[in-house]
């Protein structure tokens, strides 16, 4: 794959022209994807539990680049073609760790670091917060709810990536949710 990093005469709009200009290799479009997916995709991951985030991340990118010439679809179709790249990187991760998923580190702060030391630790305390409450869930729950609410996804798209049914789909996240939302209400008393 020839990657350029020629900017075109004239601007190049939406999801469909950024991926044109990826699929010729120009480089411009691929820093533009990695921009806007690298965040959703980075906190799926992290709400997953690898160790190793930009490492993961990074590969994600790596085999999406590569493949990106056999891609078709719109921007929801691109979206859940990632997040399905991510999920198996994270599942490979496990394996060559050969352990199950820890989701005690949670980093989002340093990624979103913005220079505000006051906003920068109550964001910080948000996600550990989170990651607290993630651990208290099943690891399919933990999936679900990642993919549904960190990746934007559909029941059906996340049926697909997981290859449960759809009803298994919703289950998951409604008994996920329900839990969440009782540890919030003793949380509260």
């Amino acid at each position: 794959m020839r990657v350029s990093s020629y900017r075109p005469a004239e601007p190049v709009t939406g999801f469909d022209g950024v991926l044109l200009a990826a699929r010729s290799g120009d480089g411009w479009a691929f820093d533009e994807l990695f921009r806007t997916w690298n965040r959703p995709v980075s906190g799926f991951v992290r709400a997953r539990g690898v160790g190793d985030v930009d490492g993961v991340v990074n590969d994600v990118f790596l085999k999406a680049f590569g493949g990106i010439g056999s891609f078709s679809g719109d921007e929801r179709a691109f979206r859940a073609w990632l997040f399905r790249i991510a999920r198996n990187r994270v599942i490979d991760e496990y394996r060559k760790q050969g352990r199950a998923p820890d989701t005690t580190e949670l980093h989002a702060a340093e990624a979103m670091a913005s220079g505000d030391v006051v906003a920068d630790a109550e964001q910080r305390m948000g996600g550990e917060r989170v990651v607290a409450l993630l651990r208290l869930l099943t690891d399919e729950q933990r999936e679900v709810l990642a993919l549904r609410f960190v990746g934007d996804l559909t029941i059906d798209q996340i049926a697909d990536i997981t290859g449960k049914r759809r009803g298994a789909v919703k289950q998951l996240q409604r008994r996920g949710l329900r839990r969440l939302e009782a540890i919030l209400e003793d949380d509260d008393e």
